[in-house]
C-alpha cells in the first residue's frame, strides 16, 4: 500500500514513521509536514534513520493518484481541512479528534468550531467488526482509548457516575513550545490540568461506553501531566451494582479479554506500570474490588504515543485492508 503520512514532524507522526519502517504491507512515501517542508525527516526525528535522505513535503506536493492509505497525524481542526481533498476511495485514519463525536453539540463545546461529520470509531477491542473494510476511521484518543477499555468489561456490573484520574508523559500535549512543558517546568513536578471535567476526551468516553451498553455513563475525569515524556496510568472507579470479589471480577474482566493479543489482564498482585508497555501496542489492566466503599477499581497502562495514537492507528489500518490485526506491532 503506498502510504502518505501527513502530519509527520509530530510526536505521533514520527511514532508512525517508526512503525511503519518495518511494516511489510504499508510503503511510505509521501512524508508531509508544512512547517517543516524542505527539511530533512532526519533533522526532526534523529532516530528514525530507515529515512535518511528523505525530506518533509507540503500536502500540495501529494499525487493522490499515487497513494492508497493515508494517516492523519495533524492538530484538532486541521484533518477535515485535508480530508476534504483526498479522494473517496484512499482509506484514512485520522489520529486528530475531528471526526470522534457523533454530537455536534459536544464538539461545540469541548473544541468549538463547526462538527465536520463522525467517522468508524476505531477502538478494535470494542468496535473491531465496524473497522474491518472501512474507509474512513477515527482513531480514538489516548485518554479515552485506556479509560474506555478499562470500564468496558465491568460496565454491566457498576451503578452511578464513573471517577477517573490519570496521568499522562508531556508527549501528549504535543510538539508545540509551551513554557509549561519545558523540562525545568515538568521535571519533578505532576500538576491536574483542565480540572472540573472540562477535557475533551469525556464526551468520547461518555459515547463508546454508550454504544457497548446503551447506558448513558457519566465520567468525571482529572487529568495529570506527569514528569515523563510518553505513557499513561489510568485509574477508574465506580460503585457496584451488587457486591463481587477481586477474585471473582478479575476472572470475568480476564475472559473479557481473553482473545485480544494486545490487552493483558495482570495477575493478582501486580500492578499495570507505564515503562513496562513503552513503546508498543500493549495495555496491562488489573482490576480491585474495595469491600470498604463496595466500589470496583481499574487501572490500566498504555503508551500514549503507542496504543494511544500511532500503534492503534496501524491496528486499525490493518484491519481496514484485511491484513492480520497485529502485522507490523509485535515489538
Amino acid at each position: 500500500m503506498k502510504t502518505a503520512v501527513i502530519g509527520a514532524s509530530g510526536y505521533s507522526g514520527g511514532e508512525l514513521l517508526r512503525i511503519l519502517a518495518a511494516h511489510p504491507d504499508f510503503e511510505v512515501t509521501a512524508i508531509s509536514a508544512h512547517s517543516n517542508a524542505g527539511e530533512d525527516v532526519t533533522s526532526i526525528h534523529p532516530f528514525l534513520q530507515a529515512y535518511s535522505g528523505r525530506k518533509f513535503i507540503e500536502v500540495t506536493s501529494i499525487d493522490w493518484k499515487e497513494i492508497d492509505f493515508v494517516f492523519l497525524a495533524l492538530p484538532h481542526g486541521e484533518s477535515a481541512k485535508i480530508a476534504q481533498v483526498i479522494p473517496e476511495d484512499i482509506k484514512i485514519v485520522d489520529l486528530g479528534a475531528d471526526f470522534r463525536l457523533h454530537d455536534a453539540n459536544d464538539w461545540n463545546k469541548y473544541y468549538g468550531g463547526i462538527h465536520a461529520g463522525t467517522w468508524t470509531y476505531g477502538l478494535p477491542e470494542l468496535f473491531r467488526e465496524h473497522i474491518v473494510g472501512q474507509k474512513r476511521v477515527a482513531n480514538p484518543g489516548c485518554y479515552a482509548t485506556a479509560i474506555a477499555l478499562s470500564i468496558a468489561p465491568v460496565i454491566s456490573f457498576i451503578q452511578g457516575d464513573i471517577v477517573v484520574v490519570a496521568a499522562s508523559g508531556t508527549t501528549g500535549a504535543g510538539r508545540n513550545a509551551k513554557i509549561n512543558l519545558l523540562g525545568s517546568e515538568v521535571m519533578g513536578s505532576l500538576t491536574s490540568y483542565k480540572f472540573g471535567g472540562v477535557h475533551q476526551h469525556t464526551p468520547e468516553i461518555e459515547e463508546s461506553l454508550y454504544a457497548i451498553s446503551g447506558q448513558d455513563m457519566r465520567i468525571s475525569f482529572t487529568p495529570i501531566l506527569a514528569p515523563m515524556p510518553r505513557g499513561i496510568l489510568s485509574t477508574a472507579t465506580a460503585k457496584l451494582a451488587n457486591w463481587i470479589s477481586t477474585k471473582e471480577m478479575h476472572g470475568m474482566v480476564s475472559e473479557f479479554f481473553r482473545n485480544e493479543e494486545f490487552v493483558t489482564v495482570l495477575p493478582l498482585g501486580q500492578m499495570p506500570q507505564t515503562s513496562a508497555v513503552y513503546g508498543t501496542n500493549r495495555v496491562h489492566i488489573q482490576v480491585a474490588c474495595d469491600e470498604h466503599t463496595q466500589r470496583v477499581i481499574i487501572s490500566a497502562a498504555i503508551d500514549n504515543l503507542g496504543k494511544g495514537a500511532a500503534g492503534q492507528a496501524i491496528q486499525n489500518a490493518n484491519l481496514m485492508c484485511g491484513f492480520p490485526e497485529s502485522t507490523g506491532l509485535s515489538a
